[in-house]
């Protein structure tokens, strides 16, 4: 099925609507369905960021920031999987340098309103947590942080180590604890995930985690990104309903308009339900 015939279908659930204001709610609706995901993914050097966006993501990556450009613009990647676009933004670790935090504070606070989410990395066997609470903290703050989701990396790598074979009970609970002590340090918005790359361990509760805390109309765009044994009936039921909630703001705003007239408000709410609930059943043919 098409796109087009995804437009048609709700076109027609908005037959009782006069035509100028059907296609001006279409073009809002066009517009939802060619949104362009912004993440960001910080974390010291070495916490895995390649790796772990490689593990998650299916688009073709090209890179979009000049290598040779100022050291302050962070790199940004575009990925792309059919027309579907989505970038992510490589934000440097903080913690490594003490003269550069400074000028990443700064970076931070100039990026983060341009930000669907951002995944903050941090190693299980990094202990040296000081900086990077005083950072989420002091730059984060409460402003943003519901746009970081915080995952503990490379988990193999949490003590006692195994020699390569999957997690142990012990490992595990090693995990469980850094966990807690991550909510205790950051009191962050979204629960913390744990992965491991390596052992393709976490990453589907990961992507679930991340599917629900992206603002509503990130949602299906990132979701058409993700490999497919991560696109979880889970993740596709939430993007669904996401992208029907969205579907229903725009109408919602343009009822909200001052020049409307009260007839047509009545008849745009009262084929409101109709119309989310069409955009709903034809999601597949957009994402």
């Amino acid at each position: 099925m098409s796109k087009q015939e995804g437009i048609n279908t709700i076109n027609k659930a908005m037959a009782a609507l006069p035509t100028r204001l059907s296609d001006t709610i279409l073009k809002h609706i066009h517009l939802l369905t060619e949104y362009e995901p912004v993440i960001g993914i910080m974390g010291k050097t070495g916490a895995g960021k390649s790796s772990l966006c490689n593990a998650l993501f299916a688009g073709e990556v090209s890179p979009v920031s000049d290598v040779a450009a100022c050291t302050r613009e962070p790199l940004r990647f575009r990925l792309q999987v059919g027309d579907h676009y989505m970038t992510i933004v490589d934000l440097p670790g903080v913690g490594e340098s003490g003269a550069r935090d400074t000028e990443y504070a700064a970076l931070y606070r100039e990026q983060l309103p341009r930000l669907d989410l951002v995944l903050w990395l941090i190693k299980a066997d990094d202990r040296a947590l000081a900086v990077d609470e005083h950072f989420y903290h002091q730059v984060i703050g409460e402003a943003y942080r519901h746009k970081v989701l915080f995952v503990i990396s490379q988990s193999d790598k949490a003590e006692p180590t195994s020699g390569g074979g999957p997690l142990s009970m012990a490992q595990k609970q090693n995990i469980s604890r850094k966990i807690c002590l991550l909510h205790e340090l950051f009191q962050p918005a979204h629960p913390v995930c744990a992965v491991s790359v390596r052992l393709q361990w976490g990453l589907r509760m990961m992507a679930e985690r991340m599917i629900k805390c992206l603002p509503r109309e990130a949602t299906s765009p990132v979701v058409s990104q993700l490999q497919s044994s991560f696109r979880t009936s889970v993740v596709r039921e939430q993007a669904r309903s996401d992208f029907g909630e969205t579907v229903g703001a725009v109408l919602d705003s343009i009822s909200a308009f001052p020049l409307i007239p009260a007839p047509v408000r009545a008849v745009i709410q009262a084929v409101r339900t109709t119309v989310v609930s069409v955009a709903r059943a034809v999601w597949d043919f957009f994402f």
